[in-house]
């Protein structure tokens, strides 16, 4: 299967390049972004070799993980990414995660894009269901994700270690029949 080129209203969703490896370091690296991410950015030369790493993964391998770049359709600019996972024992399943760097946050970016590669999981790929894991404090992810129509489907205590701290790790999920396309 190619990879995919998702178009929104204002966003272009695709593969990561190496020319973002400056965008993506710096906004990755803002504490405030990065206080619910389970990943750690520690130098340009780690981002580009994350990025370089990545170019032979093939969208929807099960097993893999793929960054999709959340650039401006206008300008190109690299405004946030999102993770697609999709788990190799059960390939019909794909866990999404999102990122948008701290200057372009609350203008319905991350929904936007969100809505597209929803659109593109359900509609293009046929995928069963789609799900999110959200630390319960961050209430802009499930406030976004709730928007979605997707729902609540656990709550975990204490369940992972996370920065040097237990922490609470709540699962949302839609199915592609409860799916409204945009």
């Amino acid at each position: 299967m190619s990879e995919p080129e998702i178009l929104t209203e204002r966003l272009l969703l695709n593969r990561l390049l190496l020319s973002d490896t400056e965008a993506l370091f710096e906004y990755r690296s803002d504490a405030e972004v990065s206080r619910y991410q389970d990943w750690a950015t520690h130098s340009l030369d780690e981002t580009a070799r994350s990025i370089d790493s990545h170019r032979s993964v093939a969208f929807d391998t099960p097993g893999t993980w793929f960054q999709l770049a959340m650039r401006l359709r206008e300008s190109g600019l690299l405004v946030g990414d999102l993770g697609v996972h999709f788990p190799a024992e059960e390939p019909q399943q794909v866990e999404v995660g999102f990122t948008v760097a701290a200057s372009h946050q609350r203008r319905g970016f991350a929904s936007e894009a969100v809505t597209g590669l929803l659109d593109h999981l359900f509609g293009t790929l046929r995928k069963h269901r789609v799900f999110a894991s959200v630390d319960p404090r961050n209430a802009a992810s499930i406030a976004l994700l709730e928007r979605l129509g997707m729902r609540r489907e656990a709550h975990f205590r204490e369940s992972l270690w996370f920065k040097g701290e237990w922490v609470d790790d709540v699962v949302f999920a839609i199915l592609e029949s409860e799916w409204a396309p945009s």
